[in-house]
């Protein structure tokens, strides 16, 4: 009897421990991977050690390897294969279709992409996957499903074959065959929806995600933004990108950001909601140092690893030589990570004979204040500064400095 009292225990401690490490196993939030698009057409020496930053942030590296335009035609972009042999991780490459024709010339296409694959493993790199980044019209899925599927037959058989899918296909009846076409795909949450909207709406993020994990039956991953653009002439019949380098057209020119924080509050709220088939993130682009629209290294390793992003601004007083009384303003961001500029900056101070905004603000003063107002976005990396204004004033109020985030 004692024996049976004995064993019957140890089932039931047994049985305990099970549940408690599955209800552990099921609170716990999930380990996504997470990939990185190298996305510059032009390869410089600042490649090399943006990738020796990363080795520990991202498990594959996906290339911008060639691109198909209306003007340009099909363009193999350059890439520095040594380099990546060097880094030595997985490889995708990525096939830029522009969305505006209605057909590409496919069997150009089909023959290059496999050369393609031959050429950078001769080179001594792993290339596992294809991707198709192609913004089809919705109408025409069933015409990219059919392209799809005789692409798949030129690849090698040990290539994967993925695709960028797009929230505007996600009322179309057409999307689950289109997607049973590849291995995987990659949801791309980040756009110019409108200069209002600006690049990123984490609610209609969660909303896209969620639902494109009951289309999809395969793996996926989402693509989010770590970078920001401009919009040169805006108006009302539209206005052209700037991204990486400049467009030097005439134009006004909007930025448009993404707060590392509102992604961090969005990765939070999909965790709470784990989806099935959801593998990981591949983040928009690399970061180099010279792209002053990409996040930094540090930034983007704080969001992937969940540590905090305090803000902490200090606004700097210079004093200009031999003017009596005439300070130089500058916006300092001292904090751990990149940050929108304050919202506000507001400094109280008496007898002011003359003082202005500069850059992205502008200035509301009254007798006893200055009020620096935000007129633009932009983010300031860690460490770096921006002008704020100047003044001449009497008399500045000690511990008279708010800065409004």
């Amino acid at each position: 009897m004692k024996r049976w009292a004995a064993a019957l225990l140890l089932v039931l401690l047994a049985f305990g421990a099970w549940l408690a490490g599955r209800h552990q196993a099921l609170s716990a939030p999930p380990v996504w991977d997470q990939q990185v698009y190298l996305w510059q057409r032009v390869w410089s020496t600042q490649h090399a050690p943006a990738l020796a930053a990363s080795r520990d942030l991202f498990s594959s590296l996906r290339i911008l390897a060639l691109q198909l335009h209306p003007r340009e035609g099909l363009r193999v972009m350059p890439v520095d294969t040594a380099l990546l042999k060097q880094d030595g991780r997985p490889l995708w490459l990525v096939a830029r279709l522009d969305g505006s024709q209605p057909r590409w010339d496919e069997e150009r296409l089909y023959s290059r992409l496999p050369q393609l694959v031959q050429q950078y493993r001769a080179a001594g790199l792993s290339v596992v996957g294809i991707e198709i980044d192609h913004d089809a019209a919705t109408a025409r899925l069933p015409q990219y499903r059919d392209a799809l599927r005789r692409l798949r037959r030129q690849l090698p058989a040990d290539v994967q074959l993925s695709i960028t899918a797009l929230p505007a296909w996600l009322d179309s009846p057409q999307l689950p065959a289109l997607l049973r076409q590849v291995d995987s795909s990659v949801l791309q949450l980040h756009a110019v929806l409108s200069p209002q909207q600006g690049l990123f709406d984490s609610r209609l993020a969660l909303r896209w995600t969620q639902r494109y994990a009951q289309v999809t039956n395969k793996p996926f991953r989402i693509a989010l933004p770590a970078y920001g653009m401009g919009l040169v002439g805006v108006d009302a019949q539209g206005a052209q990108v700037e991204s990486e380098a400049s467009l030097r057209v005439a134009g006004s020119l909007r930025e448009l950001t993404v707060a590392p924080q509102h992604i961090a509050d969005f990765l939070q709220r999909l965790s709470a909601h784990p989806q099935p088939h959801l593998r990981g993130v591949v983040w928009f682009r690399l970061p180099l140092a010279g792209d002053r629209r990409a996040w930094s290294m540090n930034t983007l390793r704080r969001v992937i690893r969940q540590q905090p992003l305090h803000s902490r601004w200090q606004v700097k007083m210079r004093p200009q030589p031999q003017q009596n009384g005439l300070y130089d303003l500058i916006i300092a961001n001292d904090g751990p990570a990149d940050a929108p500029l304050p919202t506000a900056v507001t400094l109280a101070a008496g007898d002011c004979l003359a003082a202005d905004a500069v850059g992205r603000y502008r200035l509301d003063s009254t007798a006893t204040q200055l009020r620096f107002i935000r007129t633009g976005d932009e983010l300031v990396r860690a460490g770096q500064s921006r002008p704020l204004g100047w003044l001449r004033c009497q008399h500045l109020t000690p511990g008279g400095i708010r800065v409004t985030p």
